[in-house]
């Protein structure tokens, strides 16, 4: 009798290789997720700022560039920065994702966090106040299905 290969590797500890299809959401990763939230938060703006948010490109560090970390302990890191528009550049709206993450406890929180940050970024390149760009700004936020 042969024995079958597909199942169990030649020590006969089992099948090896991923637990989950790609398609699963066990096999994102955390950047993936973040990156996910961020998108999420955008969508939501979008439906009151496209013409505006057409102009602004957005994306997703690891952690903040040494230039914009202050030389005191006192300055906190910061969770996101705008950057206008240079050249044929668009103006930018990074995120932050390191240190957003360091902040939240859960994945609610996160989500309020990513939300606001998203909020503020976009406030500060309109000129505008938070409440302004999202009336829902500060009181806690959940990407629905529809987002």
């Amino acid at each position: 009798m042969q024995p079958d290969h597909r199942r169990r590797d030649r020590r006969g500890r089992g099948i090896r290789g991923p637990f989950a299809p790609q398609a699963v959401p066990i096999t994102r990763t955390r950047a993936a997720a973040f990156d996910e939230l961020v998108l999420d938060a955008v969508e939501h703006l979008e439906v009151r700022w496209a013409d505006q948010l057409n102009k602004i490109q957005f994306a997703v560090e690891d952690v903040p560039p040494a230039a914009l970390l202050g030389r005191s302990t006192i300055e906190p890191v910061p969770l996101g920065a705008w950057f206008p528009a240079i050249g044929n550049r668009p103006a930018q709206v990074v995120i932050y994702r390191r240190p957003i993450e360091a902040r939240s406890t859960g994945l609610e929180e996160l989500a309020e966090l990513v939300h606001d940050v998203v909020v503020e970024k976009v406030a500060e390149y309109l000129g505008l106040d938070p409440e302004a760009v999202d009336p829902g700004y500060g009181e806690g936020w959940e990407p629905g299905p529809d987002q």
